[in-house]
């Protein structure tokens, strides 16, 4: 069992360090280090109250699903992160690249990949098929890829993240249809 765990953790850090190496380029560097703060506390909490105040009918709904998504999804987090206290990539690993200020808490899970994907799976599912449901993976995908080119995660964290968020905004998502309905899916 510790072979195939040493082995599954020497996979993971070869792709890290292919992600993390981008890090170097100036435009991939500025991108990754302004989106990342859409996975970030004061983006989220913001964004989904703006839309719970601004909208309303099916709209609202959807952001009020996406509210209870975020909140519900950093319960794991946190729990799994005192469970499982694992060090930051750059904390462990040599030659990375890393950003100003990482955080120093424990990685895995990414709480910002699960707050993006807890925040974006309820529209996704209102908006099926289309521009926003496209649009807002792959704001969820290049925030799950800051935190490796940032140096913050490694890429177990930003999956695990990823299915937590999306997990728990389909949850919320499934939970306000069922019993709002009228409200949900008429606007009423």
């Amino acid at each position: 069992m510790a072979k195939y765990t040493d082995y599954l953790y020497r996979f993971e850090c070869k792709i890290f360090k292919k992600i993390n190496r981008h890090y170097e380029k100036k435009l991939f560097q500025g991108y990754f280090r302004t989106i990342t703060h859409m996975g970030g506390a004061t983006f989220t909490i913001s964004v989904v109250t703006l839309l719970i105040l601004l909208s309303k009918g099916p709209l609202k709904m959807t952001a009020i699903a996406s509210a209870i998504a975020l909140s519900i999804s950093q319960i794991p987090v946190l729990l799994t992160k005192k469970l499982y206290p694992r060090k930051r990539p750059y904390l462990v690993l040599q030659e990375i690249f890393v950003t100003d200020n990482p955080l120093k808490d424990h990685s895995f899970p990414s709480g910002h990949t699960t707050a993006i994907f807890s925040l974006i799976t309820p529209f996704i599912l209102y908006f099926p098929l289309g521009f926003w449901s496209l649009f807002l993976i792959v704001i969820g995908i290049s925030v799950g890829l800051s935190r490796m080119v940032l140096g913050l995660h490694y890429p177990s964290d930003v999956l695990v993240g990823c299915f937590l968020g999306s997990l728990t905004g389909l949850i919320a998502y499934r939970f306000m249809e069922a019993n709002f309905y009228e409200l949900f899916i008429l606007g009423i």
